[in-house]
């Protein structure tokens, strides 16, 4: 079975192509069906954003598609960045720090520091049917950055139940605790159940 994942991020490809490979699903990236748009995300959610992806690409392609929408809420700020967490500068081109650089500036030495990652699955099959997961990664923010792994946000995140920050994990703790993770393990289960109804 042939599957498209909404994204043309390499790491998530490989990530999906691991979890999914004793199951006899291609996963295939946008390019490799030749679908170049950019999907607009105009959700209030990540599920939201994330069924409006994976709708787009199936109907797009007339394949089983599967995207994702995370990114970090934020206590203090009312939830904030949310579902903004990519373009919380305003501008996709802005880097990593330069976003969480921002967040720490409106943060200021506030206390209240509680925030979580949040991730969203959704896989929209060409006969109407939906499948969707969603998952946390519970912590708070830094005072300041910390440590050289991951991506995003990850250095002003501290996992609860760590004294690093997310950046300073091995990629096996990580994966262990983080909301793609756990998402992903989560949307396995009910691919498989949903499978096995077939």
């Amino acid at each position: 079975m042939k599957l498209v994942l909404a994204s043309d991020n390499k790491n998530k490809l490989r990530e999906f192509r691991t979890l999914f490979e004793n199951f006899g699903v291609e996963f295939l990236s946008k390019a490799d069906t030749g679908f170049t748009e950019e999907v607009e995300e105009t959700g209030e959610t990540f599920a939201e954003n994330a069924r409006i992806k994976a709708e787009a690409v199936m109907r797009a392609t007339g394949l089983a598609a599967v995207a994702d929408d995370s990114g970090l809420c934020v206590d203090a700020l009312g939830g904030a960045p949310g579902v903004h967490s990519a373009r919380y500068t305003g501008s996709h081109a802005d880097s990593d720090a330069d976003r969480y650089e921002l967040l720490l500036r409106n943060l200021g030495e506030t206390e209240e520091r509680g925030a979580r990652f949040v991730c969203s699955l959704c896989c929209a099959f060409p006969n109407g049917d939906i499948l969707t997961a969603e998952a946390t990664c519970e912590g708070s923010i830094l005072f300041a950055p910390r440590g050289a792994n991951g991506f995003g946000y990850d250095p002003v995140f501290r996992p609860d139940g760590f004294d690093r920050s997310m950046a300073e994990l091995t990629m096996e703790e990580k994966n262990a605790i983080s909301h793609r993770g756990k998402a992903l393990a989560q949307f396995k289960q009910k691919w498989e159940t949903y499978y096995d109804h077939q």
